[in-house]
């Protein structure tokens, strides 16, 4: 069984999954966002074809940890899918995941309308890395 990363945003939705020994993340594609039901059949699909049984949720916390607008539909979509997808939704902090994958995107010296094209991918990838490190480390304390 793999997990799924998820990061949403308003036209698009980054997404990731994981190895089936939930140590590392692959990104996999940008979803053009269509509207909250096509949105879900999309995701219940790719959940049925990945052998998902949960998902990672970036959420964007303000850097002082309070919620803000992109933070509340983040989590108003997550209600959204828990009504009709029966699988654990698990939320992560995803303060600077995209500037992270700016980063790493610059630094391969990617241009900009292709890095315009995978960066949700990219940030998806990061925030279910972020989740799987930390379920090793609590497995494997050193």
């Amino acid at each position: 069984m793999r997990i799924l990363g998820l990061d949403i945003g308003t036209k698009t939705i980054g997404v990731a999954v994981s190895d089936e020994l939930h140590l590392i993340a692959q990104g996999l594609f940008t979803l053009k966002r269509k509207g909250i039901q096509e949105d879900i059949r999309e995701l219940e699909q790719l959940i049925e074809e990945q052998h998902v049984e949960r998902i990672v949720v970036g959420l964007p916390k303000n850097m002082n940890n309070t919620l803000g607008p992109s933070a509340e539909m983040v989590l108003s979509f997550i209600e959204e899918i828990t009504q009709q997808i029966t699988l654990p939704v698990i939320t992560w902090d995803e303060r600077l995941s995209t500037v992270a994958a700016e980063k790493v995107l610059l630094e391969a010296d990617m241009s900009r309308k292709k890095r315009k094209r995978v960066i949700d991918k990219i940030a998806a990838q990061l925030i279910l890395q972020g989740y799987l490190d930390s379920q090793q480390r609590l497995k494997n304390p050193s």
